[in-house]
């Protein structure tokens, strides 16, 4: 279950904004040395969005409250992951990269750049998505975008392990998104999305309406012995924009 909350704030000083970075899963999702990160806040994360025009700026809480069950779960995988497969794997640096990973290639696909999936996205995967996103409106194509600045809430999902006939080991794991969008869409075209109204400024000034969309990105490694310690993202899903 995800809560949303929302409060007015000061704006918060430039140091606060976020710049977008280009960058390869090679070199975000398998670090080998320390890596400084936020600490991750339990129950809820923020992010900010402003104009420099403007003295305020609207604050946007993302509550999640996770299943017992599958929390538990995950923990016993993230332990078997480091005792069977990467001692250095940390669920919380995987998180930031993978969120770094979901912004570039969302922005891939909203751009048409196909090409620049190849290494990131599994390739029989890559296809799919080139038809699916021709076959979409701009206007849609334009909303898979998820600016780094504007992704409000980050989740790993399922966990899984396992072995193929010949021997050879896989890891993949789940995670889910949530991010905004101004795009205007239609109110039936992405099913369960939340619509807000974002007033910045004084109350004259005129309010912009945000869109809170969902995203699934599925990211597998393999950890045979001698294959090249990458993940790949092979499954994406945006609400109901990419199914």
């Amino acid at each position: 279950m995800v809560l949303f909350v929302y409060r007015l704030r000061p704006r918060r000083p430039a140091a606060f904004s976020f710049t977008q970075q280009v960058f390869s899963l090679r070199t975000v999702l398998n670090r080998s040395g320390p890596v400084q990160l936020d600490k991750p806040c339990a129950a809820a994360a923020a992010r900010f969005y402003s104009s420099q025009r403007k003295e305020q700026t609207q604050k946007v809480v993302v509550v999640g409250i996770p299943n017992p069950f599958i929390w538990f779960r995950t923990k016993i995988y993230y332990f078997l992951i480091r005792t069977y497969f990467d001692k250095e794997f940390n669920i919380e640096e995987f998180t930031e990269g993978a969120k770094q990973a979901f912004s570039h290639v969302s922005r891939l696909l909203s751009e048409s750049r196909f090409d620049g999936l190849d290494g990131l996205v599994a390739k029989d995967l890559i296809g799919k998505l080139e038809e699916k996103c021709n076959s979409l409106p701009s206007n849609c194509r334009k909303a898979l975008c998820a600016d780094p600045a504007e992704i409000m809430y980050t989740t790993p999902g399922d966990v899984g392990i396992y072995y193929d006939d010949s021997g050879r080991k896989f890891v993949s794991i789940l995670m889910r998104f949530w991010y905004l969008t101004s795009v205007r869409l239609p109110d039936d075209s992405v099913e369960g999305s939340r619509l807000f109204k974002v007033a910045i400024g004084d109350k004259e000034a005129e309010t912009e309406t945000r869109r809170l969309l969902t995203a699934i990105y599925e990211f597998q490694r393999e950890f045979t012995k001698g294959v090249p310690p990458d993940w790949t993202i092979t499954r994406i899903e945006h609400s109901k924009l990419l199914d």
